[in-house]
């Protein structure tokens, strides 16, 4: 039989090493899929750049709508990111019949709706196992292994940025702007830090992970989301005296109200497996009815790591080139006509416990007046530490965890406290998860 013919669009680090893993391991994948896979077509922006692959028996351009309208490719691999022409040349392989592969998350978090819609009329696959956490098969796993249960839950580390900078602000006491500087001179994080470091990137693959765990609309533009610049090394040091590690989450939640959809720093027990996924790696957990809790570790971000789900995107489209349409896996795992349009949650609905730190002046009736504006709102107190003002301070570091308790009424506390002449500075508001089996 002959091979699939491959297009690919962009043949940076993701690229070239899709090419790499695709002629390493020709032969184990030609067994998997039942015949050969030869990318015959490349676009590169710049076409006399060094490239990390061979790029033999190619043939290259730098327009990428040549390799989409080429009708000797079947399959299309878009790996060029961002919203645009990103969507219009998803949309165009999809218009000329072609099944497309991608890596790019922004795309399908924001525009997946209308690219699945085309798609489905088209009879073609859209596959995008590596937008979401490297090469983790976390949308597999959600779509296919998991499928007898109802998800309760999807809780994930999924930004290596953010993760490698919370850990070393653990691990050596260092500052977020020291520690950012280094990603950035590491290749961690980009010149403009803003959508790892404010979780737009996390909300992105979030807002995937939720509408498979789900079977909802992809709805992106509702996901609340909150960096991690605001966190401090004393917040760091404070939650592991309490138990605890703050981790940059992504958590997606069904209850009878709606769907929480939210990316914010998270402190769990440090006794939770996820809690010690460290440095630049990604985590997901995720809660079966049937199953229980399972979880799916390792690189998310790099040439091979990527490159990997690309490949296994490749081999499973690759699979049902020959297949009826009626009877491939959905896209977003329920079939089409039967997703459920639930209502997002605002913040505000949501119910977490609560780390709080407050800049108290050291004079008695201070904390009495800050446990009064709690119990007023029904906000009940697991722990409270009080620490040591700093040499020549007057003003003494309060931290207190609270039980579970809705959003809106720790808005209203916070404001309230703030409005106390003994409380000098604004107060640092952490969710709390613990993450169990309930």
């Amino acid at each position: 039989m002959n091979p699939v013919n491959v297009g690919l669009l962009g043949l940076g680090t993701v690229g070239g090493g899709t090419v790499n893993v695709l002629l390493r391991n020709a032969a184990e994948i030609n067994r998997r899929a039942g015949r050969g896979i030869h990318v015959s077509h490349a676009a590169a922006r710049h076409l006399d750049a060094p490239r990390i692959c061979p790029t033999d028996g190619m043939r290259l351009t730098d327009d990428p709508f040549a390799v989409v309208r080429d009708p000797d490719v079947d399959i299309v691999v878009e790996l060029i990111g961002g919203y645009e022409p990103a969507r219009e040349l998803v949309l165009e392989a999809i218009a000329h019949g072609k099944h497309v592969v991608t890596a790019n998350k922004a795309l399908i978090a924001l525009h997946g709706n209308e690219i699945f819609a085309a798609a489905q009329a088209q009879g073609v696959v859209v596959a995008f196992e590596a937008a979401v956490a490297g090469g983790i098969p976390i949308i597999k796993a959600l779509r296919e292994g998991l499928a007898a249960n109802q998800v309760q839950w999807v809780a994930g580390i999924i930004n290596g940025t953010g993760n490698f900078i919370l850990t070393e602000m653990r691990d050596k006491g260092r500052d977020f702007a020291d520690v950012l500087a280094e990603a950035q001179e590491l290749g961690y994080a980009e010149a403009d830090p803003t959508f790892d470091v404010e979780g737009i990137d996390a909300a992105h693959k979030l807002t995937i992970l939720a509408s498979i765990a789900f079977g909802i609309p992809l709805q992106f533009d509702s996901a609340y989301t909150e960096g991690i610049t605001h966190v401090t090394r004393d917040d760091v040091a404070y939650a592991e005296e309490l138990g605890y590690r703050i981790k940059h989450l992504g958590i997606a939640r069904r209850n009878d109200q709606g769907i929480e959809l939210r990316v914010h720093p998270t402190l769990i027990p440090e006794r939770r497996l996820i809690a010690n996924v460290d440095g630049v790696m990604n985590a997901v957990l995720v809660m079966g009815d049937a199953v229980g809790p399972t979880l799916y570790y390792g690189a998310g971000a790099g040439a091979e790591p990527t490159a990997s789900a690309v490949v296994a995107d490749l081999i499973e489209v690759t699979r049902v080139l020959t297949s009826d349409p009626e009877n491939r896996v959905p896209h977003l795992a329920f079939q089409p006509d039967a997703l459920a349009d639930l209502a997002i949650l605002p913040i505000d609905a949501v119910s977490s416990a609560y780390y709080l730190r407050l800049l108290a002046k050291d004079k008695p009736g201070t904390l009495a007046d800050v446990s009064r504006i709690l119990a007023d709102r029904g906000i009940s107190m697991e722990a409270i530490l009080q620490k040591e003002p700093a040499a020549g301070a007057t003003d003494v570091p309060v931290i207190i965890l609270t039980q579970r308790v809705r959003e809106g009424e720790v808005d209203s506390a916070i404001t309230a406290i703030e409005a106390l002449d003994s409380i000098s500075a604004p107060v640092t508001r952490i969710r709390v998860e613990p993450l169990d089996a309930h």
